[in-house]
């Protein structure tokens, strides 16, 4: 099928309102939604499979950029964003968006598809069964452990094709013990750094690949950027709007069971 077929872009405005809702509920970015979406609809319109993952992942982290950004106007509204976090959350992820695009060009498209799934399910139980209370404590002492958070979810971003959230909230909720509300938002603002230089990596890493049919840059898909970003946009301020509605612990529980769902499904497609 076309990618550019009227199917196709009701499929693709549906699930960019979803991906954007869920990026701005949890502060995941949205990419857990947009490649598995992206997965599927390249291989149904008959992208060489050699190459398809990777295009998933940097369209993916494209359409994140601007609902990355979005969001985190609507949670600085909230009061969810502190400013000295993100700094050294965001020096860390330059780094480590640089190298976890550098890996994934390396490895093979079905590795990675087995790779996305096993981590999100490592996460999900880990968010679970770990202690997840926030400390009342104040850790903006703390330059190292940001530094470091930042380059894991940076390098997980630009790995996966992810906002980096799926492992930057966690480790701020369970390492660095920040309520989830917090970590929510400081995630989004990370995300928009992670996420950008992850795309930066993926056009410059596709650049001379002949197999890359008309549309792409890279392994970015345009016509998809412009497409989902509209729809990404609308579910993101919906998602914004409604995260600080919820309690901590409903949160984490949703985010935990949204990762093994999403994490199974891409473990069976792999096998």
């Amino acid at each position: 099928m076309n990618l550019l077929s009227l199917e196709m872009l009701l499929v693709f405005a549906i699930l960019g309102t979803c991906a954007g809702g869920v990026a701005g509920l949890l502060g995941i970015g949205g990419g857990v939604i947009l490649v598995p979406l992206f997965m599927w609809s390249f291989n149904f319109a008959g992208l060489d499979p050699h190459i398809l993952v990777h295009c998933a992942f940097a369209t993916s982290l494209a359409i994140i950029v601007p609902t990355a950004i979005s969001n985190s106007i609507g949670h600085n509204k909230q009061g969810n964003i502190c400013p000295t976090h993100v700094v050294s959350l965001a020096i860390g992820a330059i780094f480590g968006a640089g190298a976890g695009a550098f890996a994934a060009s390396m490895l093979n498209g079905e590795v990675l598809r087995l790779l996305f799934g096993l981590m999100q399910i490592a996460v999900a139980a880990k968010m679970i069964m770990g202690s997840v209370r926030p400390a009342r404590g104040d850790l903006r002492d703390q330059v190292i452990l940001l530094l470091l958070t930042g380059f894991i979810g940076g390098a997980y971003s630009a790995f996966f094709g992810v906002g980096g959230g799926v492992v930057a909230v966690p480790l701020m909720v369970m390492f660095l013990r920040f309520p989830i509300h917090l970590a929510v938002g400081n995630s989004t603002a990370l995300i928009v750094v992670s996420s950008f230089f992850g795309t930066c990596f993926y056009v410059l890493s596709g650049w001379n690949l002949t197999a890359i049919a008309d549309g792409f840059i890279g392994y970015v898909f345009l016509p998809a950027v412009a497409m989902v970003v509209p729809f990404s946009l609308v579910g993101s301020r919906i998602g914004v709007h409604f995260a600080g509605r919820f309690s901590h612990a409903k949160l984490v529980w949703s985010f935990a069971v949204l990762l093994f769902f999403i994490g199974g499904r891409i473990i069976l497609t792999a096998i």
